[in-house]
């Protein structure tokens, strides 16, 4: 059976403009349901959008996977009057319903994680024609007439003791090819619902939304840290090991200034069994020859969506995030950083980075800030060594 995810995106948002494409946690706000979806059990993911940024960003950035595809969205079928079962139509036929299941997923949802999706995909696998995505809500419901929907105010139950009501918290909608085309319907039929969280439930339809979405995903990220044995090291380049600083002509970059004694602290790494990696949005000659000098195989060059190409790593090699240490200085290492078991900041980081970092170094980017992360580790994972 195969399934297809679709994750639809509109240029236009009258809300929160380029919402979709906004950076929440240093990523694009529909990335965190994307990859999640290409982590997930569905066999197609496909990026439907009239914005050719969009488009342009996920043929890029994410050639580490062979499941997603990006598909033209209509003018017709993107501006404001369009509903999301037109788009799905509008797909369906171009692509001939060339799936079993179809999933809808909304990309103003970044709490979906993977096994939301698999638990709607399993629900059809049990004979239901569609399933959705819920949160359960203990508030006490009363419609406009003063009428109570879901209690009885005259023996209000303890919280503890309230079973409260299923709310639609917009996340994942799956359906069967047969029961989608006869109704042309995100779900239809025999209907099963997949709880998830509480904080499932925020809808980014405003600043006030957005501020809320990005703490409570950090939260959780940040929540999920555990202590263990470090066993690879990621770093950004520019303002990391560079001052942030770059010499340029009219022919292109001429020069970055790097600190020796960082060179000696990775080395001093390896060789108690860390692994080093670079993972940089800059795509630079200068970069390469310099991880190269430094015999640093693993270097990511070009990278604009750092976390998603970090899960996958982690997937495809069984890393723990436990075990792994990161060093940034801004807004798209955020959300690695918060990941990772330990976190560092160089001195001249970014204020949003040093708030949310493990240890904020001494020592500036370019001046020995990867030197002192290096001792930290070392240190550090001799507690673990003498155990």
């Amino acid at each position: 059976m195969k399934s297809v995810g679709f994750i639809p995106l509109r240029k236009g948002s009258k809300g929160i403009k380029g919402k979709n494409k906004r950076k929440i946690l240093g990523r694009p706000l529909f990335s965190w349901v994307l990859a999640e979806a290409v982590f997930s059990n569905l066999d197609e993911v496909i990026i439907f959008s009239d914005d050719e940024d969009v488009l342009e960003f996920v043929a890029q950035e994410y050639t580490w996977t062979t499941k997603l595809k990006a598909v033209r969205r209509s003018d017709k079928n993107a501006g404001d009057a369009a509903s999301t079962e037109a788009a799905i139509l509008e797909y369906c036929e171009k692509d001939n319903y060339d799936f079993d299941v179809f999933c809808l997923l909304q990309a103003t949802s970044p709490f979906t994680r993977a096994i939301h999706i698999n638990e709607c995909l399993e629900q059809l696998s049990r004979g239901f024609d569609s399933s959705l995505s819920v949160v359960r809500t203990k508030r006490f419901i009363w419609d406009e007439t003063g009428r109570a929907i879901n209690y009885d105010y005259n023996d209000r139950p303890r919280r503890q003791d309230f079973k409260g009501l299923l709310v639609e918290n917009g996340a994942i909608y799956c359906t069967t090819k047969k029961v989608l085309k006869e109704n042309e319907n995100r779900i239809s039929g025999n209907i099963a619902t997949v709880e998830m969280p509480a904080n499932s439930y925020v809808e980014i339809d405003s600043e006030a939304d957005w501020e809320i979405a990005e703490k409570l995903l950090k939260s959780q990220l940040i929540s999920n840290k555990g202590n263990a044995r470090i066993t690879h090291l990621f770093l950004d380049v520019d303002g990391v090991f560079t001052d942030g600083k770059v010499l340029f002509s009219e022919s292109g970059e001429l020069a970055k200034s790097f600190d020796m004694r960082d060179g000696m602290g990775l080395e001093i790494l390896r060789q108690h069994g860390i692994e080093v990696r670079v993972m940089t949005s800059e795509n630079s000659p200068l970069v390469a020859a310099r991880m190269k000098k430094l015999k640093i195989d693993k270097v990511y060059l070009g990278v604009k969506d750092k976390f998603g190409l970090l899960q996958n790593l982690m997937h495809q090699e069984n890393l723990k995030s436990s075990n792994l240490a990161y060093v940034g200085d801004d807004v798209n290492d955020m959300a690695n950083m918060c990941k990772v078991g330990w976190s560092f900041a160089p001195a001249n980081a970014m204020r949003e980075i040093k708030n949310i970092a493990d240890v904020n170094l001494s020592k500036a980017s370019g001046s020995g800030a990867i030197r002192e992360a290096c001792d930290f580790l070392y240190k550090y994972n001799k507690r673990f060594n003498e155990v």
